[in-house]
């Protein structure tokens, strides 16, 4: 690789956090969440996650296919507000404890 030799893991994908669901004063609707996503703070830079895939990885108490971790996987829809916040729905809808927890945001499908 270089004059070191040493391998570097390399990241697919961007850490994001369950910030909840939409919602407005009096109704919530569970089937879309809030997502803020690390190192984005604007508008802009959260259209570019519009269509990138979304992976809620959790650990289950028992075995299935001999893992004990379980996939959600979604979609980022569109940005949500002008702060970096992004939309995503899931095929099927997070539980409330995915609340506060880590989402893996992929870098594909690329639209460069």
């Amino acid at each position: 690789m270089g004059a070191d030799d040493e391998q570097t893991a390399i990241r697919l994908y961007v850490k994001g956090v369950v910030m909840g669901y939409k919602r407005g004063l009096r109704n919530q609707y569970v089937s879309t969440n809030l997502l803020k996503l690390q190192g984005v703070d604007d508008k802009k830079g959260a259209e570019w996650y519009s269509g990138k895939r979304v992976a809620y990885v959790y650990k289950a108490h028992s075995l299935k296919q001999g893992s004990k971790y379980r996939v959600i996987w979604g979609k980022v829809t569109r940005p949500h507000g002008s702060t970096g916040v992004v939309r995503a729905k899931f095929r099927r809808n997070l539980p409330p404890s995915a609340i506060g927890g880590p989402v893996r945001v992929m870098l594909y499908p690329s639209h460069v």
